[in-house]
């Protein structure tokens, strides 16, 4: 009989932070990788494995000089419904910083996935998603001009599309969303506050009124460490 695998020491201070992490609150200092080196008896790397793990989770993050623990993740729901709606739902304070609005000459795949002819171009509104002032993630949607083409003297892009959209008339039938894990580009990184080593959610969603008619394209990328989503399932 095989003797047993020693347990690897990034996994027991892993386990022993997340002790010390549990009774802390969100903004407590978390221990230097110095002192919990010397604390536990091992190599500082060994620390800094276990520490990086749990803020690619999200349960600690990085403040100056300083580790504290994390608020906690931003549930959305996937549903139809806004970003704004699922962080009020937290309690948390939505917004939005626009990053760039203007119209595109779509690839033949956008075209297609907004049933727009050769020839015709769409909006592309781009925004950075805040949640009580953190950067959470980066919108890019894309609109047939010539259905909200008005939106360009109307819209106020720090607001909830969804619902201006919903106070155009047009009522949101449907959507197919895909989510992938992905790495952000250098630019998307540097936009979120973040790094090209921390994993990102990347939701793309394609919506469509009730007469199956498109309404837009949407790709998000979400930090990993700061957002989490969740379905209601059923059989009925």
């Amino acid at each position: 009989m095989n003797a047993p695998k020693p347990v690897p020491k990034p996994y027991l201070i892993r386990t022993a932070l997340e002790e010390i992490l549990a009774d802390l609150v969100e903004g407590d200092p978390v221990p230097s990788e110095r002192d919990l080196a010397a604390q536990f008896a091992v190599a500082r790397e060994t620390v800094r494995q276990a520490v990086h793990e749990l803020l690619v989770e999200g349960r600690i993050e990085r403040r100056g000089r300083g580790t504290v623990v994390s608020k906690p993740k931003l549930i959305q729901p996937l549903s139809l419904k806004s970003y704004t709606e699922g962080a009020q739902t937290m309690g948390r304070k939505p917004g939005r910083l626009l990053v760039g609005w203007e119209d595109v000459d779509p690839t033949p795949e956008l075209a297609a996935a907004l049933e727009i002819e050769s020839g015709q171009q769409v909006m592309r509104l781009e925004r950075l998603l805040l949640a009580d002032d953190q950067r959470i993630g980066l919108e890019s949607t894309y609109l047939p001009k010539h259905r909200f083409g008005h939106f360009t003297e109307t819209f106020d892009p720090e607001t909830s599309l969804y619902a201006a959209v919903r106070a155009a008339g047009v009522v949101f039938g449907a959507a197919v969303e895909r989510i992938e894990t992905v790495l952000a580009s250098p630019r998307e990184a540097e936009l979120l506050e973040s790094t090209t080593a921390m994993p990102m959610l990347r939701l793309n969603r394609r919506s469509v009124d009730t007469e199956d008619r498109p309404i837009e394209v949407v790709r998000s990328l979400y930090r990993g460490d700061r957002v989490a989503f969740e379905a209601l399932l059923t059989d009925r």
